[in-house]
């Protein structure tokens, strides 16, 4: 068993990885994590030639069963839902395509796949797993595999954002829009969101949030600054989530909303604002990702 826990652990940081861009969520992606050991601790390893990817294949097994599942309880989901914000080390940052992949912006075109697309397109695009791998991980022959990665990345590359933002954009645009919000500054709030930007808010259903998109600069900003005009004791910390900067509202010196942002021609054109508590739990621990 020594043996089987080095194993495991190892391999962790990956098997972490893969459940959450294929669930985003960090709290069921644990959970997968948990299902996935105790699988892998009840194996004959003497059987197994590759350890890396029997276990890839038990957890990618189990997070599609658990992604049909959260497909269902969407369904039923009050307002608009988000991913779970995930707050990552500074160093994830350096790898760029890794960040890009666990992005907020990402994760919610990872949404618009079916769960053996988003599969195929996680180990693919993202870990480079090879077809014959990825067909023993879902269920499939290579054959369809391949049909499916191609149908995948077509999808993904329409939906995607038009370029990778490096940190330093990222970082720029969240100064800015930290500075035109506490100074109540609607002019250089509309300079930096695109025409056309979309606010999501995801309450849960548990905290107050808008029940739809709000769609447009001038929508958008003074939804902002009214909000926050009307409450006091609140502030804004800059942090890191999901590969990218991000900002942090506390009211009270309470953590109440984390802010991420798309940004696509140097514009903000995404702002979401995660409310539901369930989704911020964990938020006060650091994972770190790596392939």
């Amino acid at each position: 068993m020594d043996a089987a826990t080095d194993t495991f652990v190892s391999h962790r940081n990956l098997l972490f990885t893969i459940a959450y861009e294929m669930l985003g969520s960090a709290a069921d992606a644990e959970d997968v994590l948990q299902e996935t050991w105790l699988k892998w601790s009840g194996v004959d390893h003497a059987d197994v030639e590759n350890h890396r990817a029997y276990l890839v294949r038990i957890v990618t097994r189990q997070s599609l069963g658990r992604l049909r599942t959260l497909g269902r309880r969407k369904e039923s989901y009050v307002g608009s839902w988000l991913p779970e914000p995930l707050l990552t080390a500074p160093d994830v940052a350096e790898d760029v395509e890794l960040a890009d992949s666990v992005s907020m912006a990402m994760m919610l075109v990872l949404e618009t796949l079916t769960p053996t697309e988003r599969a195929v397109f996680v180990l693919r695009e993202v870990f480079d797993l090879d077809y014959d791998e990825i067909a023993a991980a879902v269920g499939k022959n290579p054959a369809a595999v391949r049909q499916i990665a191609h149908r995948a990345r077509s999808h993904v590359a329409a939906r995607r954002p038009r370029e990778v933002v490096t940190q330093t954009e990222s970082r720029e645009a969240l100064a800015a829009f930290q500075r035109a919000t506490e100074t109540g500054d609607l002019q250089a709030l509309l300079d930096l969101l695109a025409p056309d930007v979309v606010f999501l808010g995801d309450g849960g259903g548990v905290k107050q949030a808008v029940p739809r998109p709000v769609v447009g600069a001038s929508k958008v900003a003074r939804m902002l600054l009214g909000g926050l005009t009307r409450v006091a004791g609140w502030a804004l910390e800059p942090t890191q989530v999901n590969g990218y900067p991000a900002l942090v509202f506390t009211f009270e010196g309470e953590l109440d909303t984390v802010l991420a942002v798309r940004i696509d021609d140097g514009l903000i054109s995404g702002l979401y604002a995660v409310r539901n508590p369930e989704k911020l739990s964990h938020m006060g621990q650091v994972t770190a990702l790596r392939r």
